[in-house]
């Protein structure tokens, strides 16, 4: 292999494409000094199955299951629950699951390189089991040597669809909340690109340790400088304790990701541009999924390194919010003068004929971003003297470029069922003009 590069969609321009190993003049073959660093992101995560059934109204009953409700199942009743299931073959599709799970797993396999899962796994794993499906389902690049060992199942998660269409939710949680703190490697967590959380691993209860594991790990991380990225879930979590959330995120988190349903909840904003813009009184960059309306960034940049974009301005709750998209976004104390940047894209392609899963499409366009941030940690541990590195950037590519890819990999989990990439982009589409990719 002549060049090692990381992997971007569309055609591979300059700025997307830095080789890192080179031919030796003398012998034409690869050098293999010095030997390359590699950067990697962790996440920590409740380790569960999402399993999809198709049920009636009696099924429901039998289960004494609320229609339309999301509720809790104990163990006994999740085994007779999945037995009958299997039994009359009404289970579409089993998936690995956990919105870090399918984070990290979409990472790797868009990065094409090492994500580190921090959880729970049974030690005593069973072909065709849960964990057996989790571990099957998980990219091989995902690194699942720090899973905690614990005796007894993991998490499942049961979507029940009626004849309506009707989604009733039953969950048995397992052991996926005993992660522990002394479970936390503190050198793996200092040397990482990214540590990313969400809101569920504050949802816990007595005698669960998952919480202070997290928060382990979190303050290693601010320790270090690691960006803390933090997605919010679930507008009903957020919804209870804003004050809460608004204080957590200011003392720890540096990327905020969300859902302008969980953005209103945080800020009380219903706009999404506005929502973000709030946010960025917190944290020093905010992603924000919109549904139909498509995706809103924000971030700060030092006036020195601002870039005006090419595109019509556009309107908003902030007039021409999107001037200096083209710049990259860094964090607010590496910015003497800080400027506020944001960025939208539209749905890709106008947004699927045919939407067949929501769940994890806002997982998939957070790793995207987490792929250009670790490929600018990358990139400045390979080639130090790059003038790319002249300005203290958080990601590698613009706003407006980071936006463009995590709204294109979203879009490969909303057409199809799983909430997980089953491969990377193409490097060239004949669908998209060039001019898609171009700064």
């Amino acid at each position: 292999m002549n060049n090692i590069a990381m992997k971007f969609p569309g055609r591979r321009q300059h700025k997307h494409y830095f080789p890192v190993e080179n031919k030796t003049p003398l012998t034409n073959k690869v050098s293999s000094e010095p030997k390359l660093a590699r950067s990697y992101i962790v996440g920590i995560d409740q380790i569960l199955v999402d399993i999809e059934a198709k049920v009636d109204d009696e099924f429901l009953t039998e289960f004494s299951l609320k229609r339309g409700m999301s509720q809790v199942i104990p163990d006994e009743v999740t085994h007779r629950l999945y037995q009958r299931l299997k039994n009359e073959q009404l289970i579409n599709y089993e998936f690995a699951g956990g919105t870090i799970g399918n984070t990290m797993h979409n990472y790797s396999v868009l990065a094409d390189d090492r994500s580190v899962l921090l959880g729970v796994m049974s030690e005593n794993i069973q072909v065709g089991d849960y964990a057996y499906r989790f571990v099957s389902n998980t990219s091989s690049r995902v690194d699942l040597n720090y899973l905690q060992p614990v005796d007894g199942p993991i998490g499942r998660c049961f979507t029940l669809i009626d004849d309506s269409g009707e989604r009733t939710f039953a969950i048995n949680a397992g052991l996926i909340n005993k992660l522990k703190p002394e479970s936390i490697d503190e050198s793996l967590i200092s040397n990482a690109a990214a540590l990313v959380i969400s809101s569920y691993l504050m949802r816990t209860e007595e005698g669960d340790s998952m919480t202070q594991a997290t928060f382990k790990a979190v303050e290693c991380a601010n320790k270090a400088g690691v960006p803390v990225v933090l997605t919010l879930g679930t507008k009903f979590l957020i919804e209870k304790e804003p004050e809460f959330w608004q204080k957590f995120v200011k003392d720890h988190v540096n990327i905020l990701a969300m859902n302008e349903d969980e953005a209103e909840a945080i800020t009380g904003i219903d706009d999404p541009l506005k929502a973000a813009d709030a946010c960025l009184d917190w944290v020093d960059l905010v992603i924000c999924t919109a549904g139909p309306e498509g995706l809103f960034m924000a971030g700060y940049v030092d006036d020195e390194h601002k870039r005006v974009t090419d595109y019509p301005l556009l309107p908003g709750g902030i007039a021409d919010f999107n001037r200096y998209e083209f710049s990259r976004p860094m964090l607010l104390k590496d910015c003497e003068n800080p400027i506020k940047i944001y960025t939208h894209t539209a749905p890709y392609m106008g947004g699927p004929d045919n939407i067949k899963n929501t769940n994890g499409a806002g997982d998939a366009a957070l790793a995207a971003v987490l792929h250009d941030l670790s490929a600018n940690v990358y990139h400045k541990m390979n080639v130090q003297d790059s003038s790319k590195h002249s300005q203290p950037a958080m990601t590698y590519s613009s706003l407006s470029q980071i936006s463009k890819y995590a709204n294109r990999v979203s879009f490969e989990v909303l057409v199809q069922h799983s909430p997980r990439l089953s491969r990377g982009l193409p490097e060239r589409e004949d669908s998209l003009e060039h001019a898609y990719w171009a700064l």
